[in-house]
């Protein structure tokens, strides 16, 4: 017997049990359909900080409190002086640009509301941060600016918060912003954000001369690291580049895709036992079929490899219905991501796709050896004999 038998036997012995072969499947299904959208969330996730750091203008960040140290505060403790610290580091280090940000959060119950506020110096605008930020209403930040209650929303931001040009924008009791444009949709980050001058920000939060962190712009991107150092060093300061953020970001999100696959782990076994027992019952309801093949000349390595390609097909039907509702609960994911914040939460990519088809896989593989070796070992005249 070739190959083709064997696989045509294998997919024979499925099919003459379909509700059991169906329910099976279901199962493993299932199971790798919780794993890809779980890991779904780290890859979109990964993706959307990546974009979003590299379409930030500033190649240095300038903070008292790094990733390094144990993640970036937004708390504005930076003192607004050590711009003049830096700018003085500027003809020797081949600095473009220094600017002072403040960065906080807004939050509510309900998190369509929540938006990140972010103070920039009126005469740097908007695009000292967002480089490809433009108003499609109204008008950007300008120097005149300065002192004046006004604020520039992120197209997501003006969705969620009800607002337009125009319309008052009450940050506190005692601080309320006009509203002079609205960006054009773009990033994310970018339209979850409300940007208004500096020192408004600083005056409606009860902080004078502080910041949350400085962005500093180099001529020659190439020699971001060696010039984040010599801050670092000289001002006794955190420097980091945007290579040093992704870095850390990449290590958070590995522990994240780490605890996101242990909790898949306990549905994947689930789905590998309802395999084994599938493949276990359908060699104990077929014991004179395989008799019967040892009598005809088949060997006991052939028989092994009919139950294994049996569990091997149950496992890869299960796991492309995995991958396909998987895809179909991303979809759902980010419908809702995207409707609260403008991203896309959740991702399959390739990667991701081959991981789960791997996964799936092996799970057949492990879940028919036991099936497969007590087949292989059954003896002709026992096994004709039995009814």
């Amino acid at each position: 017997m070739n190959w083709t038998d064997l696989w045509h036997l294998a997919w024979r012995g499925l099919v003459r049990r379909p509700v059991r072969t169906a329910l099976t499947t279901l199962g493993i299904t299932v199971a790798v359909a919780s794993m890809v959208i779980f890991l779904s969330l780290g890859e979109g996730i990964r993706k959307v900080f990546t974009e979003q750091m590299r379409g930030v203008g500033p190649d240095i960040q300038v903070s008292l409190t790094g990733m390094s140290q144990g993640g970036f505060s937004l708390t504005p403790n930076v003192p607004q002086s050590l711009v003049g610290d830096i700018e003085k580091l500027a003809p020797e280090l081949g600095i473009e640009s220094v600017t002072p940000t403040m960065l906080t959060v807004r939050g509510g119950l309900d998190p369509s509301q929540g938006v990140f506020l972010y103070g920039v110096p009126a005469q740097a605008g908007i695009q000292a941060l967002f480089p490809d930020a433009a108003a499609s209403l109204g008008r950007d930040l300008r120097p005149q600016d300065v002192g004046q209650p006004v604020a520039v929303l992120g197209a997501k931001a003006a969705q969620n918060l009800h607002l337009g040009l125009g319309s008052t924008l009450n940050l506190n009791r005692r601080s309320s912003l006009k509203v002079v444009g609205i960006l054009a949709p773009g990033a994310g980050l970018v339209d979850s954000s409300i940007f208004m001058p500096l020192d408004v920000q600083q005056r409606a939060e009860g902080v004078t001369g502080q910041v949350s962190m400085i962005a500093v712009k180099v001529r020659d991107v190439r020699r971001a690291q060696g010039i984040a150092r010599t801050i670092s060093e000289r001002l006794n300061v955190e420097a980091q580049t945007q290579a040093d953020l992704l870095g850390f970001l990449e290590k958070t999100m590995r522990i994240s895709d780490a605890v996101r696959f242990g909790i898949s782990l306990i549905a994947l076994v689930v789905g590998g036992l309802a395999v084994a027992n599938t493949v276990m019952m359908g060699v104990f309801e077929r014991t004179r079929e395989f008799g019967t093949l040892r009598a005809i000349g088949a060997r006991p390595g052939f028989v092994r490899a009919l139950v294994l390609s049996e569990s091997l097909l149950l496992s890869l039907l299960g796991g492309i219905g995995g991958v396909l509702l998987g895809l179909l609960g991303i979809w759902g994911v980010n419908a809702y991501t995207q409707n609260l914040a403008g991203i896309d939460a959740a991702a399959l990519t390739p990667r991701l796709t081959l991981l789960a088809l791997s996964i799936s896989l092996l799970l057949g593989l492990f879940s028919g050896l036991l099936p497969a070796r007590n087949a292989s070992r059954l003896s002709i005249t026992e096994a004709l004999g039995r009814v």
